[in-house]
């Protein structure tokens, strides 16, 4: 998901991705423990896409206060 499309999402909709996300990251590194992945760069690619989430959830709250 582009930080672009991060406006159009509700708030409570972006903490639900980041839940499912962050267990989503948890699996990929526990199936990199047992047998590396095709593509490590996977893990890579969930972490910033947590950090871009928890950056809007981040913003909204300071622009709301």
């Amino acid at each position: 998901m582009k930080k672009e499309n991060f406006a159009e999402v509700s708030t409570q909709d972006l903490r639900d991705r980041l839940v499912e996300m962050r267990k989503d990251y948890a699996q990929l590194q526990i199936n990199h423990a047992i047998s590396p992945l095709d593509s490590p760069a996977k893990i890579t690619h969930a972490r910033k896409e947590i950090a871009r989430v928890l950056t809007e959830l981040r913003a909204r709250e300071l622009n709301n206060k």
